[in-house]
């Protein structure tokens, strides 16, 4: 009898982290899902059990908590669950020009898009270690790669978890434990909309489907690829950015952040 695997998927109840999750569970993985809303948490948690018989967990956290990553360790623990594959999916956006956007609510997500990453990956990777197995899916931006005007602190953020996961990933090379960066461009999901960025260039135009992102995502995971930029335009503009002068780069994210008004 093959052992389960379990996938803990912050974010999970909507949008990439949603699609994700029904991609571990269709994998015979059980899940840990973590989300604030406990509502669609326990949805999700419903559909996972009935549509691919996985067991799943349910801890709703809100991770802008600085306790947060601590208290999901403390869980996991009391209930003797060891986690297989990681994915620091939870994130939010603050869009605007930087001098005019709400500095409480950017404190917010520093914490979740850097500080609880860095710290629930701190908690579960030594026992990947230990056991010589694991995975772990970051999710980062195509902001990953250049500094986005009008999106200076979510971009900034987004280049930490590229950063971090391509450092972390040497430093396991041989360990049997891979990390994954997965930088999606823009995506169709509630993000844009909850960071009133609808009407920019950016999501005016092409826009991926959150399913085919996970599924890009959750192969190169499993393939053990450092970083996966989805979709051949995002990838190309990933690898250009880096040839590029920083002021050029800095210009055209301008013109792909600022609405048609030229205001954010």
């Amino acid at each position: 009898m093959t052992m389960r695997r379990t996938a803990l998927i912050t974010g999970a109840s909507s949008g990439i982290g949603y699609e994700l999750t029904k991609r571990f569970a269709s994998d015979e993985f059980d899940l840990v899902l973590v989300a604030r809303n406990v509502e669609r948490l326990e949805q999700v948690a419903t559909e996972m059990r009935e549509r691919y018989g996985a067991t799943v967990t349910v801890l709703p956290k809100d991770q802008a908590e600085p306790a947060a990553a601590d208290e999901i360790a403390a869980a996991l623990a009391a209930r003797g669950i060891d986690v297989d594959a990681l994915v620091n999916n939870a994130g939010f956006n603050v869009y605007g020009p930087f001098h005019d956007t709400d500095g409480e609510r950017e404190l917010a997500m520093l914490q979740v898009n850097i500080v609880a990453l860095t710290r629930l990956t701190k908690l579960l990777l030594p026992a990947m270690v230990r056991r010589g197995s694991g995975r772990i899916l970051n999710i980062g931006s195509t902001g990953s790669f250049a500094p986005g005007p009008f999106d200076a602190v979510y971009c900034a953020s987004k280049a930490y978890v590229l950063s971090f996961s391509e450092a972390i990933a040497e430093e396991l090379e041989g360990t049997g434990v891979t990390v994954t960066a997965l930088c999606p461009g823009a995506t169709r999901t509630r993000f844009a909309e909850r960071a009133g960025m609808t009407a920019t260039p950016m999501f005016s135009g092409r826009v991926a489907e959150a399913s085919d992102v996970a599924a890009i995502g959750y192969r190169a995971l499993m393939d053990g690829r450092r970083v996966v930029v989805p979709g051949l335009a995002n990838a190309l503009l990933a690898f250009s950015v880096r040839l590029s002068p920083r002021r050029l780069v800095a210009s055209i994210g301008r013109r792909m952040l600022v609405t048609e008004g030229g205001a954010a």
